[in-house]
C-alpha cells in the first residue's frame, strides 16, 4: 500500500508559544512550558532536540511512505524556513506549508516572501485556543476582516489552505463562520485538520459537524485521531475507529486524507499502528483514496 502522510512536522528548534507561555527543549525529546508543564514531543528514533528531514525520510522509507506534507505547528514554533529548505532539498518527497501570525504589522510582506519569493503552495492556519492563535490572542472571528484578507490572498495565489479549528466547544470551533468562508472561496482547496478533534464522549456530534463544512473543495485529515479522541487508548484505538467509520459514512472516503502528526504521536504509538487501525477499517479501494490519491490530488494536483 502506497502512503502519503499529509500531516507531519519538522523541528529545527523547539521555540513555541501558547497559553502556557514559551516552550523550550530540555533534552531527551522533551520540552517545558513557562508554567512548568513538561511534554514529550520527539521519540528517540527521530531525535532529541530536532526532527530533521533525514530522520523523517528514514522512517518514511521503512514504512513505505512515498511523500509527506510538512505542516507548521504553533506549539513547536514556526519552522517555515526549515520546512521550505527540506522541500527544496527533497522535492520528490516533501511539500512544505507555511504560516504566520495574522496580526503581524508587516503581514503582507511576510506572505509575499514566503509565497511569491520562496514558492510555498500550502498555507497552515492554526487557530485553536489549545496551541494556535487563540492560545495567545483574544477570540478571532474566522469570518472576520483580518482572516478574510488572508483567505483571499491564498485563493488568488492558488494555495491549499489547511485549518486547525481546535476542539468542539472551544472558542476557535467556529464551524458556521468557516463554512461561509469555504463557500465564498470555492475555487480554493481546504483541508481541515484532525477530523476536527472529535471527543470520545461527543462522537455523536461528528457527522453533523463534518456535514457543516462538507463541500466539493473540502477534505479532512485524520492526523492524531487516536490521541485526540481517547488519549491513552490502546491499539486498535476503538474510539478513533468509530470516528473514522462515522466520517466515511458522512462525507465519504474521497474526502478523507491520512496524516500521522509525527513526531509527537510516535511517542505514544508506533507509526505502523497509526496506519494500521485505519487500514483495517477501510476497503482496498478506500485505502487507495485515503492513504494516497486524495492527498496526491489536493497537494500535488495529480490524480
Amino acid at each position: 500500500m502506497k502512503i502519503i502522510d499529509a500531516h507531519i512536522h519538522l523541528v529545527e528548534t523547539i521555540a513555541g508559544f501558547g497559553q502556557r507561555g514559551e516552550l523550550r527543549a530540555i533534552g531527551g525529546g522533551r520540552a517545558r512550558y513557562a508554567d512548568g508543564t513538561v511534554l514529550t514531543l520527539i521519540p528517540p528514533e527521530l531525535g532529541e532536540y530536532q526532527v530533521t528531514p533525514e530522520s523523517v525520510l528514514a522512517l518514511m522509507d521503512r514504512e513505505n511512505v512515498e511523500r509527506a506534507v510538512i505542516l507548521q505547528g504553533d506549539y513547536m514554533g514556526y519552522q517555515n524556513e526549515y520546512a521550505l529548505q527540506a522541500m527544496r532539498r527533497y522535492p520528490e518527497r516533501f511539500m512544505a506549508a507555511v504560516t504566520l501570525d495574522p496580526y503581524c504589522r508587516r503581514r503582507d510582506g511576510i506572505l509575499h516572501q514566503l509565497v511569491e519569493v520562496e514558492g510555498a503552495h500550502v498555507l497552515k492556519l492554526e487557530v485553536s485556543e489549545m496551541n494556535g492563535w487563540m492560545a495567545a490572542h483574544d477570540r478571532i472571528p474566522l469570518d472576520g476582516p483580518t482572516l478574510q484578507e488572508i483567505y483571499a490572498y491564498a485563493e488568488a495565489h492558488g494555495m491549499v489552505t489547511v485549518v486547525d479549528v481546535g476542539r468542539p466547544g472551544s472558542e476557535s470551533y467556529q464551524l458556521e463562520a468557516l463554512s461561509r468562508m469555504i463557500r465564498r472561496h470555492s475555487s480554493m482547496k481546504w483541508v481541515i485538520c484532525h477530523l476536527m478533534m472529535p471527543l470520545r464522549d461527543r462522537l455523536d456530534d461528528l457527522a453533523h459537524d463534518l456535514e457543516t463544512l462538507a463541500a466539493d473543495n473540502v477534505w479532512f485529515d485524520l492526523a492524531a485521531l487516536p490521541a485526540v479522541t481517547a488519549p491513552g487508548e490502546a491499539y486498535p484505538f476503538p474510539s478513533a475507529g468509530r470516528a473514522l467509520r462515522i466520517a466515511r459514512e458522512s462525507v465519504g472516503a474521497g474526502r478523507l486524507i491520512f496524516g500521522s502528526d509525527l513526531p509527537s504521536t510516535v511517542c505514544k504509538a508506533p507509526y505502523r499502528e497509526l496506519v494500521g487501525y485505519a487500514a483495517e477499517i477501510l476497503t482496498e479501494e478506500e485505502r487507495e483514496k485515503v492513504f494516497y490519491h486524495n492527498a496526491l490530488h489536493v497537494f500535488w494536483n495529480e490524480e
